[in-house]
């Protein structure tokens, strides 16, 4: 039996990515996903024919996660097409959109990272919470940047993406006695078009030449990883901040 047969999942940001790898990996294990995506129709049509080509079920939901009235049609529509319980809410919505050094931010630069890396979690988790029952996971996406304060120009995405971490472990406090598990990952540097518009290549070769693994990982590393955690084998398993970076911390 596949171990996520008849359950429903919320992917935000599921689209492409890690969050096309997540919801791919989440329907093979049987699940029926909903993945949600920002603007681009064609990668979610994409990633909808993956899935269903495989015998999986999943629709796509366009919406801004920053917008509670989106964050709102998004769970409406999961329980229209899947029914009223949801069992796995995936947070991959974020990015660190741009670097800029603390001299070159703004109010506006400020507000924008902490609404796309922090209030799309806050706004998708306080509307998961009513769907879920007991057994229900939560899968947070922080970032290595939370840990180490980022690379240059990237202070503002690694201080939300703290946040998140801390708002995972708040969450698993208040939502364990539910039954609700809330667990964080910190992904390192992973082979995703993230990387290839915000990293310089000197930095990534480095990498390889440094991390105690010498590669970058890869979104299906990830997708395994988040399907753990929303599996009941993980079921004791609560509050964490899992890295996935290839040693890179401890190096």
């Amino acid at each position: 039996m596949k171990r996520l047969e008849g359950k429903v999942a919320i992917v935000t940001g599921g689209a492409r990515d890690l969050g096309r790898a997540i919801s791919v990996k989440l329907a093979l294990e049987g699940a029926k996903v909903c993945l949600n995506y920002f603007d681009n129709e064609a990668d979610a049509k994409e990633t909808l024919e993956m899935i269903k080509k495989d015998g999986g079920q999943a629709i796509a939901v366009q919406g801004d996660m920053t917008k509670a009235a989106d964050v709102k049609n998004l769970f409406a529509k999961a329980a229209e097409a899947f029914g009223p319980t949801l069992h796995v809410l995936v947070n991959v919505v974020g990015g660190i959109v741009g670097r800029k050094l603390i001299t070159e931010q703004d109010e506006k630069w400020y507000d924008f990272l902490m609404d796309v890396n922090m209030r799309s979690v806050f706004l998708c988790t306080r509307e998961a919470v009513p769907m879920m029952t007991e057994g229900g996971s939560i899968v947070n996406f922080s970032s290595q940047a939370a840990r180490d304060g980022g690379g240059p120009g990237a202070s503002m995405y690694a201080t939300a993406k703290a946040a998140v971490m801390c708002h995972t472990r708040s969450m698993a406090k208040e939502l364990g006695p539910q039954g609700i598990r809330v667990n964080a990952l910190a992904p390192g540097m992973i082979n995703t078009s993230f990387h290839d518009r915000f990293t310089k290549p000197e930095a990534r070769q480095n990498l390889h030449n440094t991390a105690p693994l010498r590669r970058e990982g890869e979104a299906r590393e990830v997708a395994d990883l988040v399907c753990f955690l929303a599996c009941e084998e993980s079921s004791y398993i609560t509050g964490t901040a899992i890295d996935i970076n290839g040693g890179v911390l401890f190096s």
